[in-house]
C-alpha cells in the first residue's frame, strides 16, 4: 500500500516558469495573473532586463489540481510568438543548514575571463553559487569598461572562512580587482 501525500498537498507542487521576450511585452502581470486564478500561489519572482529582452522566472506553488490547471492556462501564453515559455514541474529545496549565506562583491577594469575564474574559485572548494549578477559599465569620469558582479554564495560550516577568505582575496589582488566577501545579512 503506498502511503505517499495525497495528490492535492500543496507542499509537493510545484512549477517553475521561465519566459523570454522583448522588454516592452514582459508578461509579468499575465504570469501573476495566471498564477492567482489557477489557485496557486507565487513562491519565489526574478526578473531581469538584459539589453532589450526581459527573463522572467517564477515559481509557482499550490494544490495538485491547482498546478494541472495553471500548466494549462500556460499553454495558452505560450501562443505568443514574442513570448518564450518553458515551464516544469519541480519539488521543494531541501534545507541547507550546513551552507553559510555570504556575499561577494567584485568591481574591477572589465576584462575577459573575470567571472570564470571567480566561479572556478569557488567551485574547486565545493562552494555553491546560489544568485549571481553581473554587469559591465563605463566609469562616469573616466569612460573606462568596468565589470562588477554580486554573488550570493554558500559556503559549507565545516569551512574555515578566514582562509577561504584571505586565498579569495589573494586571488583577487592577483587579478587586480577589487572585493569584498561578507557574511549575508538578513
Amino acid at each position: 500500500m503506498n502511503r505517499s501525500a495525497p495528490r492535492n498537498a500543496t507542499a509537493d507542487n510545484q512549477l517553475l516558469i521561465q519566459t523570454l521576450s522583448p522588454a516592452h511585452r514582459a508578461p509579468l502581470l499575465p504570469l501573476a495573473k495566471r498564477i492567482a486564478d489557477s489557485g496557486c500561489n507565487m513562491a519565489d519572482a526574478r526578473v531581469s532586463t538584459i539589453g532589450n529582452d526581459t527573463s522572467v522566472m517564477l515559481l509557482a506553488s499550490g494544490s495538485w489540481d491547482a498546478v494541472a490547471k495553471l500548466e494549462t492556462a500556460l499553454a495558452k501564453l505560450g501562443r505568443d510568438e514574442d513570448v518564450q515559455i518553458v515551464h516544469y514541474r519541480t519539488t521543494p529545496r531541501e534545507p541547507t543548514t550546513h551552507l553559510l549565506p555570504y556575499l561577494v562583491e567584485v568591481i574591477a577594469a572589465d576584462r575577459q575571463g573575470i567571472l570564470v575564474k571567480i566561479i572556478e574559485f569557488f567551485s574547486r572548494r565545493d562552494i555553491s553559487v546560489e544568485q549571481l549578477s553581473s554587469m559591465r559599465y563605463q566609469a562616469m569620469q573616466t569612460g573606462a569598461d568596468m565589470f562588477q558582479a554580486q554573488i550570493t554564495i554558500g559556503i559549507p560550516a565545516e569551512t574555515h572562512i578566514a582562509a577561504l577568505r584571505d586565498d579569495f582575496l589573494e586571488l583577487c589582488d592577483g587579478l587586480n580587482l577589487d572585493a569584498i566577501m561578507d557574511p549575508v545579512k538578513f
